[in-house]
C-alpha cells in the first residue's frame, strides 16, 4: 500500500509460518530435498521453526508430491497441495502466501495475526532471529513487517562502478573519498520476512512499498542457495562449523 498510508496495527500472534518449495527448480533441480549437512534442505527450515514457541502453525506450500513426502518425513505439515497456476517459474511469492494464508484460515478457523515467510534456500537463520523479528513487529504498531538484512563485505556506495562509454564511472559519485566515511549499506538476504497478516491479505506482489523494519543478521549466516556452487559453498560453511545450526550435527 502507499507509504503515506498508516499501517493497520495488530498483534503478531497467532503466527503462521510458510515454507514455500516449488518442485520445478531450474537453477538446481531437486535442491529443496537435496541433503545439506545431514538433512534435506527444506528440513532445516522446518527444524528452525519448531524451535520458536510463538509460531502457531508451520506449513510447507508445494506443488510436488516428492517434496511433500520429504517434508512430512522431516516433521513438516503439508495440509494442501499448491495449485499449478501458483507454481510457475514467473509466479511471485506474495500470491503464494495469500493462498496459503486463506487456505489455512479456512482449514483451521484461525484468524492469524502475522505470516512468517521462511525460504528453504536460506538455511542459516536461527530461531533467535525469528524471535527478534517478532519482538520488533510487536514494538512498532506502524510497521507492516520485518525483513532480514545484512551488511555485505563490500560497500557498493564506495566501490560501486558502472561502464559508461567504455570506461569505468562511479555509480555513487558523491560518496566520501575514505571508505570509513561511507554510510553503511544493507542488502535484503532472504533469511526471513515477517508480515502482519492484514498486510499480506491486501498487498500487491511489490510488497516493498510497505513499512518494513530491518532485522540485521551477520552476513556469514545470510547465505542463500540457488545453484550448485552456492549449495557446495553452504555445505562447506556448515561442515567446517563456520556457522553452527542447533538442529544439525
Amino acid at each position: 500500500h502507499p507509504s503515506n498510508v498508516p499501517a493497520m496495527s495488530g498483534g503478531v500472534d497467532p503466527c503462521l509460518a510458510v515454507i514455500p518449495a516449488r518442485g520445478g527448480s531450474k537453477g538446481l533441480p531437486g535442491k529443496n530435498i537435496r541433503p545439506l549437512h545431514g538433512l534435506p534442505l527444506i528440513v532445516h527450515s522446518i527444524r528452525c521453526a519448531e524451535r520458536v514457541g510463538r509460531i502457531a502453525t508451520t506449513i510447507v506450500s508445494t506443488d510436488s508430491e516428492e517434496i511433500a513426502a520429504v517434508a512430512r518425513q522431516g516433521g513438516g505439515q503439508v495440509p494442501f497441495m499448491r495449485p499449478p497456476e501458483l507454481a510457475r517459474d514467473d509466479t511471485p511469492t506474495m500470491p503464494v502466501l495469500q493462498h496459503a494464508l486463506d487456505a489455512m484460515e479456512q482449514y483451521t478457523g484461525t484468524r492469524y495475526g502475522s505470516l512468517l515467510l521462511l525460504e528453504p534456500t536460506s538455511p542459516g537463520r536461527l530461531p533467535e532471529d525469528i524471535e527478534a523479528a517478532m519482538a520488533m513487529l510487536d514494538a512498532d504498531p506502524l510497521a507492516d513487517g520485518v525483513v532480514a538484512c545484512s551488511e555485505p563485505s563490500f560497500n557498493p556506495r564506495y566501490v560501486g562502478v558502472v561502464e559508461r562509454d567504455g570506461y569505468l564511472a562511479r555509480e555513487f559519485p558523491d560518496a566520501p573519498v575514505r571508505r570509513q566515511d561511507v554510510a553503511p549499506f544493507l542488502r535484503i538476504n532472504g533469511a526471513l520476512y515477517l508480515w502482519r497478516a492484514e498486510f499480506v491479505r491486501r498487498t500487491p506482489p511489490q510488497w516493498i512499498t510497505g513499512r518494513h523494519r530491518p532485522l540485521v543478521i551477520p552476513e556469514k549466516r545470510a547465505f542463500s542457495i540457488d545453484d550448485a556452487w552456492e549449495f557446495e559453498l553452504a555445505d562447506l560453511i556448515l561442515r567446517n562449523r563456520l556457522v553452527t545450526l542447533p538442529w544439525s550435527s
